[in-house]
C-alpha cells in the first residue's frame, strides 16, 4: 500500500507546529473497495471527508523508533465516494519529535513531523489504483496551536487554518515498518465530577475521586474568543490546595479558546495523570459540572481477574491496583502518568507481570513490549532499565530491571502456555545471561556495577538522592543472577533445548555455590565488604528483611535447618520493625509468599492487614485510589515525601495482589502447570476479609474460588473449574481431592483462621 508513497512533512515554521496534510481526489465511481494505510514519525490522526477514521489513540504508537515504526490500515470500503473526497491526516509531536525524557530532551527521535500514507482503491471494472504522499499534499495550519505529551495541548477554535503551501518530500526515517503490533489506546471509563471544590487559596478545584490517566472532556458554550485552561493534579496539599510540585516540569495544562458555539473540547494527543482539575480560566458564571468528564485512557485489554472480599479497605485496594495497571499501561508498560517520565521501566513490569497477567490479558501488549526490549539490547547483551530506550533514563545496567528480559516472558509463559513468547524472546535471554556472566570480576557472581537495589524500601534513610534501600546490591544482583539461571534451565526445557538445560542448570549450581560462599555465613546472610559494602552514600545491610526473602524465594539456603534459620530471622526483624515490612521494590514483590510457603501465612496476613506505614493499606487509609511509589508519598502529618519524584500512581507495589490468588483464594500452578493446565486451590480463610471470591478467566474458561464463614466454625467453599484443567483442591484440614472440569461445593470447620 506504500508503493507509491513518499515521506513527507512541513517547513518548520510557527504556523504548522501541529500541521494538516491535506490530498482532494475526484473519482468517477464509487470504489469497490479501498484501504488506506498510515503512519508518521510524532502523531497522527486521519480523516477522510470529515470523518475520523479508526477510534484508535497515540497512533502509530511508541516503539524503539531508531529501529521500527507502527503503520495501521484503515478499511474503507462505502467511505470512499463519487465525485471529490478530501483525505486529511493531522499530526502532532507526540513521543518521537516532542520533549521526553530527564530535562524535557525535545526532538529525541527527530526534530520534525514526518508522514507516509498510501490509498489504494479498486473500481467496477476491478482495476487497482494508488495514491500516495508525495509532494503534491498540501500543509495547513491547524487550530491545534500546541501539543505535548507532558504538557497538554492549546487548542484555538476561533483560529482559520491556512494552508502553507505544498509538503516536502524526504528520504524518512531509517526505521523498518510494521503493521500494527500492539493493541490500541482507546478511551475507556468516564467518570463524572464528585465535586466543586474553592480551596483555601481560592482555586475552583474540581475532584473526580478517582486518580487515573486520560483526560477531561468538556462540553461547553460560550462567548466567542472566551478561554478555559485547565490543569491537572493527583492530590491536594494537606491544607486542602492544588498541588503540582510532583509533576516536576511536565505542565499538564490544557487551554481552549471557544468558538461561540457548542464545543466538544479534549485534547488529541496528549494525556493527564489526574484526580483533580483546576479552572485556571473559565468563561464567567456558575461551573455546571453536568459538562464535565473524566475519561480513562489507555491499551485495550480485557479484564480476566475479578476479586471481591467481606472488607472494603482490601475490596478498595483491589481497585487501586486495577486503576493503577490501566493507567500505566497505555502503549509501553510506564512507571507513571504523570510526571515528565512515563517511560516503560522494565523493573516496575518486571514484579508486576504476575499480577498484571491475573487481571487483565496483557498478551498482545507485553509481546510487542518485549519486542522493544530485544532491539534495544546492546551488542554485549546488556538490557537497560528502560524501554524504548530514552534520553537520560533507564541507560543504568541494573538487576531486578534488565533481569525483567528473562522474568516477564517467563510470567507470560506460565500465565497462558505460549511457547511462542519463550522462543521469540530466547536469543535475548541467553545473550543477557551472558553479559551478566561476564560483566563482574568474579564469574558466577555480579559484583560491582551501579543497581537500582531493593528501591525505596524503608530500611533506609531515604532521600531524594537515596533511593535504594539498604540491601547489598551486590548480593541482590547475585541473588537474581541465580536466579534467571535456574530460570533459564527451565526454559531451554520446556523448548526442547536439553543441552541448554543443562548447561544452564550446571550454572545455577555454580552461582548458588558462590553466592552462598560470598554473602552467607552459619546460614544467615552477611555483607560482603567490597564493592556496595563500601559506600560512603547510606547504610548498606547484609541481613535485611529483603536478603532474607531472596534467599527463601530462590531457594539459595541449605537443609531444613538452614531455612527454619532463615524464616525465623526474617519474622524476628518484622517483629522488631513493628510488625511491618522494610522491603522495597525487590523484596515486597516476594515476602508474603516467603512467609506463606514457610508456614508462616499469619505473619503474611498480618503484614497485608498492617495499616501503619510501610503497608498497603497505610495509602488506602489516606484516600488513595491507586496505588503509590513511595510507601509513604503522604506522611501521617499530611505533609509529602518529598517534592519530586513522587507518583500516587505506580503499579508496582500492586504486585501483592498476586498473593492474594494465590494464598487468599488458593488459585497457583503446578509444576508444569502453565496456561492453567494443572493447578492446586488451596484457599486459606482469614476472617478478616470476610468472606473471598475471585476468579480468572484463563485460556481454558473460568477458574473461580469463593469461600465464606457460616454458621459458628464452619467455613464453605465453592470450586469451578474449566474444561482441560486437572485440578489438585486441598482445604484446611487436610483433606484432598483430584478435580476435573465442574462446580465443586466442600465444608470445612474453621481451623485456626486469624
Amino acid at each position: 500500500m506504500f508503493e507509491t508513497a513518499k515521506w513527507i512533512w512541513a517547513p518548520l515554521d510557527a504556523a504548522c507546529e501541529c500541521p494538516v496534510f491535506e490530498k482532494r481526489l475526484t473519482l468517477a465511481e464509487a470504489p469497490t473497495r479501498a484501504v488506506l494505510a498510515v503512519t508518521a514519525v510524532g502523531l497522527y490522526q486521519a480523516y477522510l471527508n470529515g470523518e475520523r477514521l479508526g477510534d484508535a489513540l497515540f497512533t502509530p504508537g511508541w516503539t524503539s523508533y531508531t529501529h521500527r515504526l507502527q503503520y495501521q490500515v484503515y478499511e474503507l470500503d462505502g467511505k470512499l465516494r463519487a465525485g471529490e473526497n478530501c483525505l486529511s491526516v493531522q499530526c502532532a509531536n507526540g513521543w518521537a519529535v516532542g520533549y521526553l525524557g530527564r530535562g524535557n530532551t525535545n526532538h529525541l527521535y527527530a526534530d520534525h513531523i514526518s508522514l507516509l500514507a498510501g490509498l489504494e482503491w479498486q473500481d467496477g471494472a476491478g482495476r487497482v489504483h494508488r495514491l500516495g504522499t508525495d509532494a503534491g499534499w498540501e500543509v495547513r495550519s491547524s487550530c491545534l496551536r500546541s501539543s505535548e505529551i507532558y504538557h497538554g495541548e492549546t487548542l484555538d477554535l476561533t483560529y482559520s487554518p491556512v494552508c502553507l503551501g505544498h509538503a516536502l518530500e524526504e528520504s524518512g526515517p531509517g526505521a523498518r515498518l510494521i503493521p500494527q503490533e500492539g493493541v490500541a489506546v482507546t478511551e475507556q471509563e468516564r467518570i463524572a465530577p464528585r465535586a466543586l471544590i474553592v480551596t483555601p487559596k481560592g482555586e475552583r478545584v474540581i475532584d473526580f475521586g478517582q486518580n487515573l490517566a486520560g483526560y477531561v472532556e468538556l462540553r461547553l458554550r460560550g462567548r466567542r474568543g472566551e478561554r478555559v485552561t485547565l490543569s491537572h493534579a493527583e492530590v491536594l496539599d494537606r491544607d486542602g490546595n492544588f498541588y503540582t510540585e510532583n509533576l516536576e516540569l511536565a505542565r499538564c495544562r490544557n487551554t481552549y479558546v471557544l468558538s461561540g458555539g457548542e464545543d466538544l473540547l479534549k485534547p488529541a494527543f496528549s494525556f493527564q495523570g489526574f484526580r483533580y482539575v483546576r479552572l485556571d480560566e473559565y468563561p464567567p458564571g456558575e461551573v455546571d459540572l453536568r459538562a464535565f468528564t473524566s475519561v480513562a485512557v489507555y491499551s485495550r485489554m480485557r479484564r480476566t481477574g475479578e476479586f471481591v472480599c467481606g472488607n472494603a479497605k482490601v475490596n478498595r485496594l483491589y481497585q487501586n491496583v486495577l486503576w493503577g495497571q490501566r493507567s500505566n499501561f497505555l502503549e509501553v508498560p510506564t512507571d507513571c502518568p504523570q510526571r515528565d517520565e512515563r517511560v516503560g521501566w522494565l523493573g516496575d513490569i518486571q514484579v508486576f507481570v504476575r499480577t498484571a497477567a491475573i487481571n487483565f490479558d496483557v498478551l498482545p501488549f507485553l509481546r510487542k513490549w518485549l519486542g522493544d526490549v530485544r532491539l534495544e539490547q546492546r551488542g554485549d547483551g546488556a538490557v537497560g532499565s528502560v524501554a524504548p530506550a530514552v534520553q537520560g533514563r533507564g541507560t543504568k545496567i541494573s538487576a531486578a530491571w534488565g533481569d525483567a528480559a528473562v522474568i516477564c516472558p517467563w510470567e507470560l509463559y506460565l500465565a497462558y502456555g505460549d511457547r511462542e513468547i519463550l522462543r521469540q524472546n530466547y536469543p535475548m535471554m541467553c545473550r543477557w545471561v551472558e553479559y551478566v556472566r561476564s560483566c563482574g570480576e568474579e564469574e558466577f557472581l555480579w559484583l560491582g556495577g551501579d543497581h537500582y537495589g531493593d528501591w525505596l524500601a524503608s530500611d533506609a534513610e531515604l532521600s531524594p538522592k537515596v533511593r535504594q534501600g539498604a540491601t547489598q546490591t551486590d548480593l541482590i544482583a547475585s541473588a537474581f543472577f541465580a536466579h534467571i539461571a535456574s530460570l533459564m534451565a527451565r526454559i531451554a526445557g520446556v523448548l526442547g533445548r536439553e543441552a541448554d538445560a543443562a548447561a544452564f542448570g550446571q550454572l545455577y549450581a555454580s552461582v548458588r555455590k558462590a553466592f552462598r560462599a560470598y554473602f552467607m555465613k552459619d546460614g544467615l546472610p552477611v555483607l560482603y565488604p567490597r564493592f556496595d559494602g563500601l559506600s560512603a552514600n547510606r547504610k548498606v545491610l547484609g541481613l535485611t528483611q529483603t536478603s532474607l526473602t531472596l534467599i527463601l524465594h530462590f531457594g539459595l539456603y541449605e537443609g531444613e535447618e538452614e531455612r527454619a534459620r532463615l524464616i525465623r530471622r526474617l519474622t524476628e526483624l518484622i517483629r522488631e520493625n513493628g510488625g511491618r515490612m522494610s522491603t522495597g521494590f525487590v523484596g515486597t514483590p516476594y515476602l508474603l509468599h516467603v512467609l506463606s510457603e514457610n508456614g508462616c501465612h499469619r505473619q503474611a496476613a498480618d503484614l497485608f492487614f498492617q495499616e501503619k506505614s510501610p503497608s498497603w493499606l497505610f495509602a488506602v487509609n489516606h484516600g488513595a485510589t491507586t496505588v503509590w511509589e513511595h510507601w509513604d508519598g503522604v506522611r501521617e502529618d499530611g505533609s509529602f515525601w518529598s517534592d519530586c519524584k513522587n507518583s500516587f500512581n505506580h503499579y508496582s507495589y500492586g504486585a501483592v495482589f498476586d498473593w492474594v490468588y494465590a494464598r487468599v483464594l488458593g488459585i497457583r500452578l503446578q509444576p508444569g502447570g502453565a496456561g492453567y493446565s494443572d493447578v492446586l486451590l488451596a484457599p486459606q480463610p482469614d476472617r478478616r476479609f470476610g468472606f473471598a471470591q475471585g476468579a480468572i478467566r484463563t485460556v481454558r474458561g473460568r477458574l473461580g474460588v469463593r469461600w465464606e464463614y457460616g454458621a459458628g466454625d464452619e467455613v464453605r467453599y465453592e470450586m469451578e473449574i474449566p474444561p482441560d484443567c486437572r485440578a489438585t483442591v486441598r482445604l484446611p484440614d487436610g483433606r484432598t481431592y483430584a478435580c476435573g472440569q465442574g462446580r465443586y461445593l466442600f465444608y470445612t470447620s474453621d481451623t485456626g483462621s486469624p
